[in-house]
């Protein structure tokens, strides 16, 4: 079974992506970060997904307390948004998955008008899918809080009585809080030289942050649509290993440039 993982470790592989993970062992990918293409939105050169049987594959691969990371949006047709992410979260859950959490990429600088009669969209949703129990969670704290140090409180536990008489409770605030689930990022600022050579690479920074949310050092990242391979690069530069797929021969080969790439000016080492 080791063996049978080993072959997909590290590796840019072009195929099929239902074909090429129904060769793969159960339980053996410990995070998913992906977008696929959604609503012909995206070009993706004439190809075309099979949605329900990508979920499913992922669902047996994912290790239980493993999470899958959904980047996806809706197209306006018609006046009407076709309200796919919703459709695809739902299907998540009706085959096992949990709804850990509903999340917002928020596009810093750019949007797109769905209709001259509606607000100008400027993101996408972020589902975080676990297999039973989230088993990972570095929580990331950078959220400035506004006030820092002991304060009094309503509550519980440690209570004491204050000299008006009401009950409180002290509370130690550190500087920086956990995040909100909505994260703003700028749609392509800071990508390498080679990314642009994808139609909707996503930031790097968004991969990367949830690469150390939901994993740990030496994990199995997974892109089962790779494209020009952010996650593998963000993998490959927090310590993890990556596994990407795109049936995109031209993708596969500016995905591992990038991770070629990555690999030499950060001389990291690939547990």
């Amino acid at each position: 079974m080791e063996e049978k993982r080993m072959e997909y470790k590290n590796r840019v592989i072009c195929g099929d992506n239902v074909e090429v993970m129904r060769g793969m062992p159960d339980n053996c990918i410990d995070l998913t970060v992906t977008s696929p293409p959604y609503d012909n939105l995206r070009s993706y050169h004439g190809y075309s997904f099979n949605f329900e049987e990508v979920a499913k594959e992922l669902y047996r691969i994912t290790k239980p307390g493993g999470v899958v990371v959904w980047v996806v949006g809706d197209a306006t047709i018609k006046g009407s948004e076709t309200g796919t992410s919703f459709r695809q979260a739902l299907y998540f859950k009706e085959i096992g998955f949990n709804l850990h959490d509903t999340m917002i990429y928020e596009k810093s600088g750019c949007g797109a008008c769905g209709s001259n009669k509606a607000y100008i969209q400027n993101f996408e949703y972020m589902f975080i899918f676990s297999k039973n129990i989230i088993a990972t969670f570095n929580l990331i704290y950078d959220r400035e809080n506004k006030r820092v140090g002991k304060i009094k409180t309503n509550g519980k536990r440690n209570i004491f009585t204050a000299d008006n008489g009401r009950k409180y409770r002290v509370i130690e605030t550190k500087k920086e809080g956990r995040r909100f689930n909505v994260w703003r990022y700028n749609q392509i600022g800071g990508q390498d030289k080679y990314s642009n050579s994808h139609p909707a690479p996503f930031p790097e920074q968004l991969a990367n942050d949830h690469i150390i949310s939901w994993s740990n050092p030496g994990d199995l990242v997974f892109d089962p649509f790779v494209g020009s391979g952010t996650t593998c690069k963000m993998a490959v530069l927090n310590g993890r290993n990556y596994l990407g797929i795109d049936i995109s021969e031209e993708y596969c080969q500016i995905a591992r440039k990038r991770i070629k790439y990555a690999k030499k000016k950060q001389s990291l080492k690939i547990f």
